[in-house]
């Protein structure tokens, strides 16, 4: 009971307010994509295209703590945004220390792209992913969908990129304890 009580404090605490509040958790992305829209990318069509958006396939398909570290900054320009829905990173040296304590994490971590689209110097990867965690659910893939917005700098690095995908179904549903709460939450959605 107890628990329930917490899990509802926050909306009783809101439905107090007289004013509105509006948690902008876009604000991030928003901010990022606002100091990144003057910059030019790569050329719609060019093989400069070509290679860009072939180099962010090769990056994913099969991350290792080697191939992050090796790849990392040619792929990310030094001052990348990155945002998984996990957490928000900038700059290239920065993302390359996530994805390899992220890929250390894990026995194996690969992503298969389905579809690339391309509008207003945007990029669109929708992809699957599977994540073989070492200490949860051992020994099980956990498959999860998601799309990916790109934005490339003029050496066709990525300058910006915003995942969007569905966090909890990928990982935190898995975690001990975490996983029963936010199932149970969704249950009652």
């Amino acid at each position: 009971m107890r628990f329930r009580f917490l899990l509802l404090l926050p909306l009783l605490l809101a439905a107090c307010r007289t004013t509105p509040v509006v948690l902008d958790t876009a604000k991030p992305f928003h901010d990022a994509l606002a100091r990144r829209t003057n910059t030019l990318g790569v050329v719609k069509g060019s093989e400069a295209e070509r290679a860009a958006v072939q180099r962010v396939k090769d990056y994913f398909s099969t991350m290792t703590a080697d191939s992050v570290r090796a790849q990392t900054r040619l792929v990310y320009a030094p001052e990348a945004y990155l945002n998984d829905t996990l957490k928000s990173l900038d700059g290239a040296a920065v993302i390359e220390d996530y994805f390899i304590a992220t890929v250390l994490k894990a026995e194996s971590v690969t992503v298969r792209f389905e579809d690339v689209a391309e509008s207003g110097g945007n990029y669109y990867f929708r992809w699957v992913m599977d994540t073989r965690f070492k200490k949860l659910r051992e020994g099980e893939t956990l498959r999860t969908i998601g799309m990916t917005l790109i934005r490339f700098d003029a050496h066709g690095r990525v300058l910006l990129h915003q995942d969007f995908w569905d966090s909890t179904a990928g990982v935190f549903e898995h975690v001990p304890g975490v996983g029963t709460a936010i199932r149970g939450i969704k249950a009652k959605l």
